[in-house]
């Protein structure tokens, strides 16, 4: 039996398990994938928001990534949730060492309600340090705006005119070290992402479905996983990044109502 690439999730725990490592073990599984983690942080977190947030110490991050990354042959990496500056460095440090393949960074930054994430000093080191790190990075519109250190642009309801905006905050990120952007455009209609490359080559837009639904937390988490086990499984980026685009899709449309605000999506749908 031959066996399944081992996808390297670190980021937070989500109690209700609609984000975070417990929904990225989901999608791994999903894939035919392992799922191993290291936990980041700890939440107090429902659908109906993020309401503490509280990290692990430095020390025991380190400790995991090394046990881990020693004993698990990792054929892909899902960074999300880092919750501090002290974690952001730790992470950035270990990759730099570790040289592993198809690091995707989910640049967690606010959750869906707002609650930040990472700090000031952490939103540097990610920017300075592990941007140049990654293979792929999969922030909303939002999260590339900050992650540029630029002015985010007017909220826009359609593609056509939110396009150029996006394509220019590819640029600022790019100008930041980031090898390969993708700028998920979850709330445009319709809701296309948008692929960029730091080598000149012609970006491309991935064109996405409006599906009416609450059940959505935990999408970028889902996202960027299904990304990170399509190029360990040995797809190239832009077919990585329709796959997890369809996958997510399909989803969130067959998701079931659970909790009282947003509920997660369905992972084995």
């Amino acid at each position: 039996m031959k066996e399944p690439p081992v996808i390297l999730s670190i980021a937070g725990f989500d109690p209700s398990s609609g984000a975070g490592v417990t929904a990225d073990v989901k999608t791994a599984v999903a894939h035919g994938c392992y799922a191993a983690t290291c936990i980041t942080a700890v939440t107090v977190q429902s659908t109906q928001g993020v309401f503490e947030v509280r990290p692990l110490a430095s020390e025991l991050v380190t400790r995991t990534l090394t046990a881990v990354v020693d004993d698990l042959p990792i054929a892909a990496v899902r960074i999300g949730m880092l919750g501090s500056s002290q974690l952001a460095e730790v992470v950035a440090g270990f990759l730099a060492s570790a040289r592993l393949p198809n690091v995707v960074l989910d640049p967690v930054l606010r959750s869906s309600s707002g609650a930040a994430l990472l700090d000031e000093a952490g939103l540097a080191t990610m920017r300075a340090k592990l941007l140049p790190l990654c293979d792929v990075i999969t922030p909303n519109i939002a999260e590339a705006a900050i992650l540029a250190g630029v002015e985010p642009p007017a909220e826009e309801s359609d593609w056509v005119s939110g396009a150029p905006k996006i394509e220019s905050l590819a640029a600022a990120l790019h100008g930041h070290g980031a090898r390969v952007v993708v700028i998920t455009g979850g709330h445009l209609r319709p809701p296309n992402d948008y692929l960029s490359y730091a080598d000149g080559r012609e970006g491309v837009v991935i064109i996405g479905e409006y599906i009416d639904s609450r059940s959505t937390h935990g999408t970028g988490c889902a996202y960027a996983t299904a990304l990170a086990c399509e190029l360990a499984l040995g797809n190239g980026v832009p077919e990585a990044a329709r796959a997890a685009k369809q996958y997510v899709q399909r989803a969130i449309q067959r998701a079931y109502p659970l909790g009282k605000g947003i509920g997660p999506i369905n992972h084995f749908g």
